[in-house]
């Protein structure tokens, strides 16, 4: 996709800090969530198993419109599981109550909420432009042109200093692109394009330097002046980084040790007789209280958090339990109820022209990558050399199998990648109501095709003409169906495995014995195949495709040279033609086309449980 030169304005710019015209109150009372851990090994007890694992113990909260709230905490403390169930992201057995301008999380909610993960799930080959412009055009409603689409990316990406990186590529962790700081940036862009009302970030300055860390937060604060709500974990923030924050959580496994205004926290603290011996940063203090440790060796740590979390209880539950009480929501309720649209910003066919031109730019340097083509063409001249001009009627049945063969384990293995590798992004995607998952899947599906296609059809075209096989347009564009009609059935076989499985290692192995059961059955190897396992020829790719391409070449009632002199059989008696027979192509071409729908059906079903909100 071609970008256009937008000059975009100062107005313009500020634009996308306007004024929320949703502000959204978030109120969450005695939150818990549990767990069942997952038995390890078959002699562990069964009992002990069962029994579930608090992670929150009770949380109770509020922030209001122009607020910005920290949840501080030690690794393991529950901030991203919090995080993760105020957005509305989190599944499982998860109590309590949470509201959003007094009503619970609904799909529409997505529409005034962003969510910005603590790792940056970026394609690497998009530009920062195209990063944001193909987000636009997918989040923002359709009431707004292509034009003005592209000029909010573009003022996000000037409000977020992102200009001198603009035309540059994510990159990977192979792959050279901007830095950490500027990821995170994007990743913050994405969500600041829809204008939320209502924005999370998981550790949005983790491993980033103080000054990036400190640029970060100041954007966050311009937000929040806006009339926007931002809830935010962060490990161990700066001083300076600290007193900006309205609002600050301390939480230490699971348990609330506070919850107030961040100016007075350390006041608190000293109040219950715990204060720095020396000057220290207020999140390195707070942080040492969460683990247990202060100045005193003595004390036990066990015994130092039950003090923390006593105290909490008695000196600050009350008030933050009679400050949920005194707002009223009813007038938010109304404006959220009347600013309510639908779910999705864009008409399907919208979605699916976006996600197919976005993901044939990012995956092109995959899909027609010089090792790829090579591996093909390669392939095509050794089976050119082996087979050149051969009259022998075995070595072209043996060429026929290669290829049913070839192109069964081909794009099976090439296709059972393709949704693994992408789970992460369409997770992040569908939990923030992005897309319907039938658009993502049909682009996705319609995106392939190129590769799937282009590369079997070079395969035929280089064998087919330097063998003996018959030397006809017929013949040639019957094999040439054959073969692509084969690819796409085999293709849906690994996208239904990848699908339904989500384990890259797992699922190839899997494919493998699957395409080797349907190879051995398929009537070349074995000619009577044992009763008791020839069912699984019904269901074999490779049996349909192998008889199809006979049926390309050769016909019932056809003579072939064998034996000694001039003498001649018929060519459906032949061993490895017989076994599979010459008839029934209609059967074939049916049970084929079943599996082409059958397979990525599956593939669909299995989907759908990705990046859903459980709750």
């Amino acid at each position: 996709m071609e970008m256009e030169d937008i000059q975009i304005t100062q107005l313009e710019s500020a634009a996308i800090f306007k004024k929320t015209n949703f502000p959204v109150t978030l109120k969450f009372e005695n939150v818990v969530y549990k767990i069942k851990p997952k038995s390890e090994g078959m002699f562990k007890n069964s009992s002990k198993s069962e029994e579930e694992k608090i992670i929150l113990k009770g949380i109770t909260g509020i922030v209001f419109p122009c607020e910005m709230l920290a949840m501080l905490g030690p690794s393991g403390s529950g901030k991203t599981t919090l995080l993760t169930g105020l957005g509305g992201r989190l599944s499982g057995r998860l109590d309590g109550t949470i509201t959003y301008n007094g009503m619970p999380f609904k799909n529409a909610m997505k529409r005034y909420t962003g969510f910005v993960t603590q790792d940056d799930v970026l394609y690497p080959h998009l530009t920062v432009t195209e990063t944001l412009v193909y987000t636009a055009l997918l989040r923002l409603p359709k009431t707004l042109s292509h034009m003005e689409k592209v000029a909010h990316a573009e003022a996000v990406i000037s409000q977020l200093g992102l200009i001198k990186c603009k035309d540059s590529i994510i990159g990977g962790p192979l792959l050279r692109g901007i830095s950490g700081g500027e990821r995170k940036r994007v990743s913050i862009g994405q969500e600041m394009l829809i204008n939320p009302s209502l924005l999370f970030l998981d550790e949005p300055t983790s491993g980033l330097d103080s000054t990036t860390a400190q640029k970060i937060v100041s954007t966050l604060w311009e937000l929040v002046n806006g009339g926007r709500t931002i809830v935010m974990t962060i490990h161990q923030p700066s001083s300076r980084l600290f007193y900006m924050f309205h609002k600050v959580l301390l939480l230490s496994e699971g348990n609330p040790l506070y919850f107030g205004r961040g100016e007075d926290v350390m006041a608190y603290f000293s109040s219950i007789g715990f204060s720095p011996s020396i000057a220290m940063n207020p999140s390195d203090f707070l942080l040492d209280l969460a683990n247990g440790v202060i100045d005193d060796p003595q004390e036990d740590q066990a015994s130092i958090k039950q003090t923390l979390v006593t105290a909490f209880k008695t000196n600050l539950l009350d008030g933050v339990k009679e400050e949920l009480q005194k707002y009223d929501d009813n007038e938010d309720q109304e404006k959220l109820q009347k600013g309510k649209l639908n779910q999705w910003s864009n008409t399907w066919w919208q979605q699916s022209v976006v996600l197919f031109r976005r993901g044939m730019k990012e995956r092109k340097h995959e899909s027609f990558s010089s090792l790829k083509v090579g591996q093909v063409f390669v392939v095509s001249i050794l089976c050119a050399l082996l087979w050149w001009r051969s009259s022998d009627i075995q070595d072209q049945i043996g060429l026929l199998f290669f290829s049913s063969s070839f192109w069964g384990f081909y794009p099976l293995f090439q296709a059972i990648f393709t949704f693994p590798q992408e789970r992460m992004m369409l997770e992040k995607e569908r939990s923030s109501g992005m897309y319907r998952l039938s658009s993502y899947f049909m682009s996705r599906i319609v995106g392939d095709l190129p590769m799937e296609l282009v590369l079997p059809t070079i395969f035929v075209i280089i064998t087919y003409w330097t063998t003996g096989l018959k030397q006809s347009p017929m013949n040639f564009f019957s094999t040439l169906f054959t073969v692509l009609y084969g690819v796409l059935v085999s293709q849906g076989l690994g996208l239904a495995l990848g699908a339904m499985i989500m384990d890259q290692k797992s699922a190839t192995v899997l494919g493998s014995v699957i395409m080797l059961s349907f190879t051995l059955v398929s009537g070349y190897f074995v000619h009577y195949v044992p009763s008791f396992i020839s069912w699984i020829k019904y269901i074999s790719v490779s049996q349909y495709t192998f008889k199809l391409l006979l049926g390309s070449q050769y016909e019932a009632g056809e003579m072939y040279h064998c034996g000694i002199g001039n003498a001649t059989c018929y060519v459906q008696d032949f061993p490895a033609i017989k076994s599979v027979g010459l008839g029934d192509k209609a059967i074939s071409v049916v049970a084929l086309t079943i599996m082409l729908v059958g397979y990525r059906f599956l593939a669909y079903l299995a989907l759908m449980r990705i990046g859903v909100t459980k709750k």
